[in-house]
C-alpha cells in the first residue's frame, strides 16, 4: 500500500483534478488517510485469498453507479479483476496475470526484466501502454499529523529529548526475514549507553522478539509492540531519529516518513522492494544462496550454526557503523 502511493502521486501529477478512490482492506484506511492524493477508501469485504464470488459481484454492482472512468488493478490475481468488471468500469487496466483477458480491457504484459521493482510496476499502470519503461516515480510521502504526534506522546507518557532509535524486529513473511533479537539488542544497548532512547515497534505478532530484545537490554527500551494502532505506529515512527527494520511494512512506513532507515535483508532481494527515501540504507550479505524467497531457511535446520546465515551473519557492529549521530 505504501508503494501504491507512488502511483497515486503520478495520477495527481498528470491530472490534478482526478479523484482517486481506493478499494482496500479496512486495516489500511489509517494509511490511506495520510495520503493526500486519495479522496476516498472503500472497504474490501473479503479476506486475502478469499474468493467470495457473490460478494465481489454485489460490491461491483453497488459501485457501478459511481461513474468511475478507470480501474487500475494492482494485484495480479484473476479474482482481483472481477469487481471492476462487475462494476462495468469503462477502462480496466492491469497486467495480464492469471489469464485476465476480458476482465481487463487495457491488459499489459509485464516485463519483469525491465520493471524490476514493485513500485515501477505500479507506476507503469498509470501511464499509457506505450510509455517508455522503466518509469520514473515519486517516492511515497505520508503526511505527518502534529495532533497525532501529540496524542501518542500523551497516551504513552513520552519524554521527547535527544535521539530516538526505533527498532522494528518483525516481518510478516516469516523467520527468514527476521534479524535475530540478540543482534537488535546489542545495537539497542550501544545506543542506550550513548544517551539514545530505544523504541520497539510491531504488531501483536511481533511481541515475542520485542520482549526478547527488551529483556536482553535489562528493560531499558520502550516496548510498543502489540500496543498501538497503525495510526499510532505511524506517529511514533515520525518522532524517531533513525529506524532499523527488517524487510517489512514498518520499514516502508518509516521510509515514507522520510526517516533515515537501515533495512536488513536476508531471504528477499533488496532491489525489488527497497525503502524509498534518499536517507535509506539497505544491508545484505548477498550470499550465493540468497535471495531464496523462502519463509524458512531451506538449507540448514534450526539447530545448525549456519541456519539463516544471511541474517545472522549481518553483525550488530556493521549496523552501528551506519547510524548517524
Amino acid at each position: 500500500m505504501v508503494m501504491a502511493q507512488s502511483l497515486f502521486m503520478l495520477l495527481k501529477y498528470t491530472d490534478p483534478e482526478c479523484r482517486i478512490v481506493v478499494l482496500a482492506p479496512a486495516w489500511s484506511f489509517p494509511l490511506l488517510e495520510r495520503m493526500p492524493e486519495v479522496s476516498k477508501a472503500i472497504e474490501m469485504p473479503l479476506k486475502h485469498g478469499e474468493f467470495g464470488l457473490m460478494a465481489r459481484y454485489s460490491l461491483g454492482r453497488k459501485i457501478a453507479s459511481q461513474g468511475y472512468d478507470q480501474a487500475i488493478v494492482l494485484p495480479n490475481s484473476w479474482k482481483s479483476a472481477l469487481i471492476p468488471f462487475f462494476a462495468r468500469i469503462p477502462k480496466r487496466t492491469g497486467f495480464t496475470g492469471e489469464f485476465r483477458w476480458g476482465l481487463l480491457n487495457d491488459a499489459r504484459q509485464l516485463d519483469k526484466h525491465t520493471l524490476t521493482m514493485t513500485v515501477q510496476r505500479f507506476v507503469a499502470l498509470g501511464l499509457p501502454a506505450n510509455a517508455p519503461q522503466p518509469p520514473e516515480f515519486f517516492y511515497p510521502r505520508l503526511s505527518v499529523n502534529t495532533a497525532g504526534q501529540e496524542a501518542v506522546i500523551r497516551k504513552f507518557d513520552l519524554t521527547i529529548n535527544g535521539n530516538i532509535l526505533a527498532l522494528c524486529p518483525g516481518a510478516e513473511f516469516g523467520p527468514s526475514k527476521r534479524w535475530p533479537p540478540e543482534h537488535f539488542a546489542k545495537v539497542a544497548a550501544a545506543k542506550i549507553q550513548g544517551g539514545w532512547q530505544v523504541w520497539l515497534l510491531g504488531s501483536e505478532k511481533d511481541k515475542e522478539p520485542a520482549e526478547a530484545i527488551n529483556g536482553l537490554t535489562g528493560g531499558q527500551c520502550q516496548n510498543f509492540a502489540g500496543c498501538t494502532t497503525l495510526t499510532e505506529a505511524i506517529d511514533l515512527l515520525s518522532l524517531a531519529h533513525t529506524v532499523i527494520a527488517n524487510d517489512s511494512g514498518l520499514m516502508h512506513l518509516a521510509a515514507a516518513l522520510d526517516k533515515p532507515v537501515i533495512a536488513i535483508y536476508g531471504s528477499t532481494p533488496p532491489a525489488f522492494a527497497p525503502p524509498l527515501c534518499d536517507s535509506a540504507q539497505s544491508v545484505s550479505l548477498n550470499l550465493p544462496c540468497s535471495p531464496c524467497r523462502k519463509r524458512i531457511c531451506p538449507l540448514y535446520p534450526e539447530d545448525h550454526p549456519r541456519h539463516t546465515e544471511c541474517m545472522t551473519g549481518i553483525k550488530p557492529e556493521r549496523i552501528l557503523e551506519l547510524i548517524a549521530g
